[in-house]
């Protein structure tokens, strides 16, 4: 992902969230050197991820894919990406927040192997007062022993 691409992304982060990130957002990530990926479909942005990785960790900042192309297994591959992405980092463990109404992201990433290690409430903004996000967290070590890494 580049400044380039922020078109793009917000017309699909806007697309897919009812309370999207703002571009700001994005380009403070891609400043600071996070992990920032758009999926691509021939020439079209169809998705993106933002992945931080510090001390052994990282935390899956941010997935989307755009409406248009939800369904057909792209979220699962660029999650997927950004997990080797975390590993080319040396991550031990990855991270992320999740909203329990979002049951088709929480199957998507309980089927990778996140597992539930708490709950932060009233994290996400709601369309009446707050919602608690589900804290999950995959073990990279366990998921991809050393000399199995893809890297």
């Amino acid at each position: 992902m580049t400044a380039d691409d922020l078109d793009a992304v917000i017309t699909n982060e806007t697309r897919a969230y009812a309370f999207p990130w703002p571009r700001g957002v994005f380009a403070d990530c891609i400043r600071v050197g996070n992990e920032c990926h758009v999926g691509l479909l021939g020439d079209e942005i169809i998705g993106h991820a933002v992945l931080a990785t510090g001390a052994g960790e990282s935390h899956l900042l941010n997935v989307c894919i755009s409406r248009d192309y939800q369904g057909f297994g792209y979220g699962r591959e660029l999650v997927a990406y950004m997990l080797t992405r975390a590993v080319a980092r040396d991550a031990r463990v990855v991270f992320l927040e999740v909203r329990p109404s979002n049951r088709v992201a929480v199957q998507l990433y309980e089927s990778m192997g996140f597992r539930e290690i708490g709950v932060r409430k009233g994290y996400y903004f709601a369309p009446v007062g707050n919602e608690d996000a589900r804290v999950l967290a995959l073990d990279l070590e366990a998921h991809w022993p050393p000399e199995e890494r893809p890297l």
